[in-house]
Parts: structure tokens; C-alpha cells; sequence
């Protein structure tokens, strides 16, 4: 009984690109970039994909999952970095659309890489005061269409991609859960606003569909600022506390997790925050090398990536766990699949 994620479901578009498809036009190696990020390739959203239609896809799969009807949602979270539009309308509301989510409220949710967790806790007080209501709760990012591709330092890191998850509650109607096994720490740190800044961009008239509907055009002269010394200071300090404040709050250790699930921006923070945490490696699920940074996307690919290979198992004690743009970090503890 009580608060439970019902599905999962993720999407990686099918084209491909690697390091050395990228040193093709850049002053770099594969070597270069895989050591410095343990990155080898990148999932790029190709003609006609976008956001929503990764976020819409994703989502499809956690419902067929969870054996949950579109009409069956009462709300969906969506948390992005890269919207289909700036600022409206909503990702969230264009995958409604596309879904048939004809009963749910939608709206987007942007605090960077930590998003997903954000989103996840604001889908989780609906549920909780809501039973008889479900939740979409979606990571999706398409950053590959805001990169400056000729900026080596910054372009090797991205990928695109979406993952979901749905949310039930069984208490009964009217009723608000007592019952969990998680908890949840939302924190922002806006001192480190300037470490990670995206500026610059105008959009191009749009394209349309053939159903008519007006498709995003690519955003031009992207900036990214990264400062990446103070983001993997940050990173590591903050991913190791967060899930050791967790631990502490439900009276546990990580030492006894079975899994972390922590964004992946790059290999080495997670190395150094294993190290950190004084956890194997093995405890955390790594998917960087093929997938490189989603961003929001991060932490529901690789709890549907786990799902799907059976190693994310009923009664497992998980932790998720983010840090983004803003700053803002996240952290959510539970024993799988209860909230």
C-alpha cells in the first residue's frame, strides 16, 4: 500500500554520434574525450524529433508498463532544459496532446540536470493528496539542438534522450498516504548560478507537420558557459552529502544500497564520488559511455535501463541523485518501487 512507481519507459534516438565522428571536424580525439569523460558516443535527435516527441514516446512506454491508461493520468511533470518553445507552450502540454492525457494537468519544470528529481517530488505530493489519481513524471532533453558544435570543450558532453516513469497511489480515494519509504532533499546553491550559464539563440519560422501543427526550429548561435573545475568540485561534494544525509535521515548507510543512480555528466565525478562515498563502483549504474549527458533525462533512462535488464529488483534500496545548472541538487531515497 501507499505511494509506488507503477512503469518505466525511456527513448534514445537511433542516430548515433561518436568521438570520432566529432574529431572529424574538431581539434580532438576519441582517446582525448573518452579520458577526460568517459564518453564515446551520443545519441543525437534526428530530422523530425524533438523534445516532446522523445518525452511523448518515453512516456508511452512507462504507460504501457504500467498498464495505465492516457485517461488515467491526472497530472504530468516534465522537466527540460531545451522546451520545444521559449517560453510557452509547455513540453508538457504538447506530449499531453500527443498522448491523449485528456484528464491531466501538465506543466514543465526546469531546474537543470536535477530536474527529474524535482519533478518526481512535486508528482509525488499529487499523488499522495490525490489516490485515486496517477502521475507522468518525464525527464527529456534535445541539448544537442542548443550546442554550439564548434565549442570542443562543451559539444563532446551532450546527448539527447527522454526517460519517464508513472506513479501510483493505493491508499484509498480521499485518503492521504502514511505510508513510505522515501525521502527527499531539494536544495539550491544560486552563489554558483554563473558556473554553468546558456545564453544567446533566435528561432527561424517554424515548420509544420503534416497534422499542422507548427514544429521548433533549431536554435541558432548558442552560448554555453561551463566552468568546469568549480562544477566537478561541486558535483562530487554535493552528490556524496546529499545521499549521505539521506541515509542518515531513514536511520541506514550507503554502504547499504544496492544501487545508486546518480546523473552521469561525466566519469570522472562519478569515480570521485564513488571514492567519496566509499562505495564500489559497481553500485552505481553507468550508462555515460553511450549516452553521454541527458540532463534531466539521466536518472529515468537509467532506472528504466536497470528495470529492463532485471538488475533493479522489488525491495532493492535505491538512490537517486542530481545536480544541475542554478545550482540545484536533488536527492530521493526508496526502496524500489515504493515512494
Amino acid at each position: 500500500m501507499g505511494i509506488r512507481i507503477l512503469g518505466t519507459g525511456s527513448y534514445l534516438p537511433e542516430k548515433v554520434v561518436t568521438n570520432e565522428d566529432i574529431a572529424k571536424t574538431l581539434d580532438t580525439t576519441d582517446e582525448w574525450i573518452y579520458s577526460h569523460t568517459g564518453i564515446r558516443s551520443r545519441h543525437v535527435a534526428g530530422e523530425g524529433e524533438t523534445t516532446s516527441t522523445m518525452a511523448a514516446e518515453a512516456g508511452r512506454r512507462a504507460l504501457e508498463a504500467a498498464g495505465v491508461k492516457p485517461e488515467e493520468i491526472g497530472l504530468i511533470v516534465l522537466a527540460t532544459s531545451s522546451p520545444d518553445y521559449n517560453p510557452f507552450p509547455s513540453t508538457a502540454c504538447v506530449v499531453q496532446g500527443m498522448l491523449g492525457c485528456v484528464n491531466a494537468g501538465a506543466f514543465d519544470l526546469q531546474a537543470a540536470c536535477a530536474g527529474f528529481i524535482y519533478a518526481l517530488e512535486q508528482a509525488r505530493g499529487f499523488v499522495n493528496f490525490y489516490p485515486g489519481k496517477k502521475a507522468l513524471v518525464i525527464g527529456a532533453e534535445s541539448l544537442t539542438r542548443v550546442l554550439d558544435w564548434s565549442d570542443r570543450s562543451s559539444c563532446i558532453l551532450f546527448g539527447d534522450g527522454a526517460g519517464a516513469l508513472v506513479l501510483g497511489n493505493d491508499e484509498a480515494p480521499g485518503v492521504a498516504s502514511t505510508k513510505t519509504t522515501a525521502h527527499t532533499i531539494l536544495g539550491a546553491d544560486g552563489k554558483g548560478s554563473h558556473f554553468i550559464v546558456r545564453t544567446g539563440g533566435t528561432r527561424e519560422a517554424p515548420k509544420f507537420a503534416e497534422s499542422g501543427v507548427p514544429l521548433p526550429a533549431a536554435v541558432e548561435r548558442p552560448e554555453l558557459t561551463l566552468m568546469g573545475h568549480d562544477v566537478f568540485a561541486f558535483a562530487v561534494k554535493t552528490l556524496s552529502k546529499v545521499a549521505r544525509d539521506l541515509c542518515d535521515t531513514l536511520g541506514t548507510s550507503p554502504e547499504e544500497l544496492d544501487r545508486v543512480f546518480a546523473h552521469q555528466a561525466n566519469g570522472r565525478i562519478i569515480e570521485a564520488t564513488a571514492r567519496r562515498m566509499k562505495l564500489p563502483l559497481s553500485k552505481f549504474w553507468l550508462n555515460l559511455e553511450t549516452t553521454a549527458n541527458t540532463s534531466a533525462a539521466s536518472v529515468p533512462i537509467s532506472l528504466d535501463q536497470a528495470v529492463r535488464a532485471g538488475e533493479l529488483k522489488d525491495g532493492m534500496k535505491i538512490v537517486m541523485v542530481g545536480f544541475g545548472a542554478g545550482l540545484t541538487y536533488a536527492g530521493t531515497y526508496c526502496t524500489w518501487p515504493n515512494l
